[in-house]
């Protein structure tokens, strides 16, 4: 059976055929994401700390960290900002020091910036996984390097000098390509994570269909683990939880073994709270004096006001327990089970200790 080995200083993820699906947190990216990249900009890592911490507690097995910032106000100053060789080496080398104090759990060093790459991999503890190489053969050429020289797997997407490609079949040859370049350079099968590129099912009704076919084949023909932007395939619609609900599940039974994903429901801000409690007051409804924000929110299932696991981890551990890599439901009953209440302890029986 493949399995590709992801370690963090004492913890190891374990990416495989006969593996429970592996999850890896998205949210380390400020790319597109302005407030984070903002933060970043002041050397505030704050959201970053809370974003790890929140993503592990989540219950994701690996943490992406991506270093793709654009610093707006330094480029104004000095125009080596400009460029991102000269900001994404230091930022990454720093971001994966940060999440590695007050996280252990392994990670994945994403950039588009070699120099950013080896930064991470230099001060990455254990075997991270390294996101990405593609078909382009300068891509090649610089990272399959790295990834030799770490003894590292590595994330290969299935694009190359002419771009993603709307045929599954071109998509498979690219990929194929990568695994033989990466032979080539002694790096074997079971260290290249394959992402077959997922389209948005808005602008491509068969894009499902394709991924689902194109995850068969990689794991019969050449033997790869795979892994996707699991969002990517809802992209632009409405509901977007449902579709990616779905779509996991799905994916996971075609035979694919990891996605790059939010595995956290996100806090209900105040603003939300405050209109809902207008809303329920227009509507006559009297609320129990003192109630508070936490219990507001869950009364009228609005979800919570800290982070939690997303209904797409609910339903990657429902999918784990149907394909038995969660024997006799161990962990779907423990990520169902109510947290015991301030002052709730319970004795080794399970039994609530009496005060």
């Amino acid at each position: 059976m493949t399995r590709t080995i992801v370690e963090s200083k004492t913890k190891t993820a374990i990416i495989g055929f006969d593996q429970p699906f592996c999850v890896i947190g998205e949210r380390i990216n400020p790319t597109g994401r302005k407030i984070l990249a903002a933060e970043l900009e002041q050397g505030d890592f704050s959201r970053v700390e809370a974003d790890a911490i929140a993503q592990a507690a989540a219950g994701a097995n690996i943490l992406d960290v991506n270093s793709g910032a654009v610093f707006s106000n330094k480029m104004a100053e000095d125009p080596r900002y400009a460029d991102n060789n000269f900001v994404e080496p230091p930022l990454m080398k720093e971001l994966i020091e940060r999440v590695q104090a007050v996280v252990d759990i392994p990670l994945c060093i994403d950039s588009s910036v070699p120099g950013a790459l080896e930064n991470g991999l230099a001060a990455a503890e254990g075997r991270p996984l390294l996101n990405s190489v593609t078909g382009e053969e300068e891509r090649l050429e610089l990272v399959l390097p790295l990834v030799k020289k770490y003894n590292v797997p590595v994330v290969a997407i299935s694009n190359d000098d002419t771009g993603i490609s709307d045929d599954p079949d071109v998509r498979f040859a690219v990929a194929k390509k990568i695994v033989e370049r990466a032979a080539d350079f002694g790096i074997p099968a079971h260290d290249i994570v394959v992402d077959p590129l997922v389209m948005p099912i808005g602008a491509k009704a068969t894009a499902g269909l394709q991924v689902f076919t194109l995850v068969r084949r990689l794991r019969e023909e050449l033997g790869v683990n795979t892994t996707c932007g699991a969002s990517n395939i809802s992209f632009g619609l409405p509901n977007r939880h449902g579709i990616n609900n779905a779509f996991l599940p799905m994916a996971m039974e075609a035979g694919m073994t990891s996605a790059i994903m939010n595995p956290i429901a996100l806090p209900v801000g105040p603003t939300k709270i405050a209109e809902k409690k207008a809303a329920v007051e227009a509507a006559g409804i009297i609320l129990p004096e003192g109630m508070d924000d936490e219990t507001f929110v869950t009364l009228f299932g609005m979800g919570s006001t800290k982070p939690k696991a997303g209904s797409e981890m609910e339903a990657i551990r429902a999918a784990n327990f149907l394909t038995d890599n969660d024997p006799s439901g161990a962990d779907w009953i423990q990520f169902n089970r109510a947290p015991a209440k301030p002052g709730e302890g319970r004795g080794r029986s399970g039994r609530r200790r009496r005060g």
